[in-house]
């Protein structure tokens, strides 16, 4: 179940509820992988794009910010940081949202997954 905590600018969910979102409607959702490059290349959510938490604010450009988006890293600590960050340039908080189990439960839970860099 979607949960937000007191004073997070984001709501936090599993990676079922994740792909529950994406269902509904694939063309309104953008999943973000914040991991490093090495780390998105082993294994990553089908359609992700992958922008290293410490590269968030410099390539803010790149979000598609109309759209809901869906961050996600190895256990929900730096997506956490990322959800703080895009909310502090303005972004909808009702967009926000962290996929707090992380990739290896996405993975475990056979969810749609691909490997190697960005398309």
């Amino acid at each position: 179940m979607t949960k937000r905590q007191e004073g997070e600018p984001f709501a936090r969910i599993t990676s079922l509820e994740a792909q529950e979102i994406i269902e509904q409607d694939p063309n309104s959702v953008q999943v973000v992988d914040v991991r490093n490059p090495d780390e998105y290349e082993s294994g990553h959510v089908a359609n992700s794009i992958n922008i290293p938490v410490n590269d968030v604010l410099s390539r803010f450009s790149e979000l598609p910010t109309e759209k809901t988006l869906l961050f996600i890293c190895q256990m929900g600590g730096r997506s956490g940081l990322a959800c703080e960050m895009v909310a502090a340039m303005g972004v909808d908080p009702d967009l926000i949202y962290n996929i707090e189990d992380g990739t290896p439960v996405w993975i475990e839970n056979n969810l749609p997954t691909n490997q190697g860099s960005n398309p």
